[in-house]
């Protein structure tokens, strides 16, 4: 009597290598239609073709092998689509990265000769209602999102003296977890509308710094950034505190990528 097929004859049909159904086994993703108690030998039946060839085309697409099983395990078209697209949506993300990463190294390779417009600017004490926090690299979008919810709750547009501006702590970039600050520039303690829980007023002191501005969505920043550092190491300027951003037009204003206009504040200390 037939006992299924081997493992290598399931092997050659559905191109999945011999030591990759033994780890689908073992995770549980694919198990054999049977195992021979004595010898251990796994054997698989013809109806299990389908489904391992599903798992090939997913794992192609790197679909993680928790999820693999969980499609194969719910008989809920919705919910298999669910879990489908969601790695889609995921990869998509990846894709948008890399490319993004693809031209940012572009133009490493052919920099752009055109010089960056710098203005050194004192920018005088300001009274500001700001959130703050220590926040980890991978946290601060998140968390800008949520602390400009607040911020916008709080300060009534009229009494907001510039666009939303932010300052990062060096921290932040060196070590991977720094101070935070978002904040609109105010007239005064009336321009609060009310208690937020983390919107307060403060005074930042008077501060002088190198801006420029970045055009264009943030992935490619931390060239300007680094044009901007060069600056101020060419022209014997030393750095002294957080960096400034400010949105002139961002996100929130546009979903045209191109408009957006973030400047960047480099604190300096002139010598001489």
């Amino acid at each position: 009597m037939s006992t299924g097929l081997t493992i290598g004859e399931f092997a050659a049909l559905t191109h999945l290598s011999i030591r990759t159904l033994r780890h689908y086994h073992e995770t549980g993703v694919l198990e054999p239609a049977s195992v021979d108690p004595f010898t251990g030998y796994r054997h698989y039946s013809p109806d299990q073709i389908p489904p391992a060839q599903v798992i090939h085309r997913l794992r192609q697409l790197d679909l993680p092998l928790p999820e693999i099983k969980a499609i194969l395990a719910t008989d809920d078209a919705d919910r298999r689509a669910e879990l489908i697209a969601g790695h889609l949506s995921r990869l998509e993300s990846e894709l948008d990265r890399t490319r993004a990463a693809v031209v940012a190294l572009q133009r490493l390779l052919h920099p752009d000769t055109e010089a960056l417009a710098i203005e050194l600017r004192l920018v005088p004490e300001r009274t500001v209602a700001a959130v703050s926090a220590t926040v980890r690299r991978e946290d601060v979008n998140a968390w800008y999102d949520a602390a400009m919810r607040d911020l916008d709750a709080a300060v009534h547009p009229g009494m907001r003296h510039r666009p939303p501006a932010g300052r990062y702590a060096n921290e932040l970039f060196t070590e991977g977890t720094g101070e935070v600050m978002v904040f609109y520039p105010v007239h005064g303690i009336d321009s609060v509308l009310g208690t937020t829980g983390r919107v307060e007023l403060t005074s930042l002191p008077a501060i002088e710094l190198a801006v420029a501005v970045h055009s264009g969505n943030h992935d490619a920043i931390t060239e300007t950034y680094g044009r901007v550092g060069q600056w101020v190491v060419d022209h014997a300027l030393v750095v002294a505190g957080p960096v400034h951003e400010t949105y002139l037009v961002g996100p929130r204003d546009t979903d045209a990528e191109t408009q957006w206009r973030t400047e960047i504040g480099w604190p300096i200390f002139r010598i001489g």
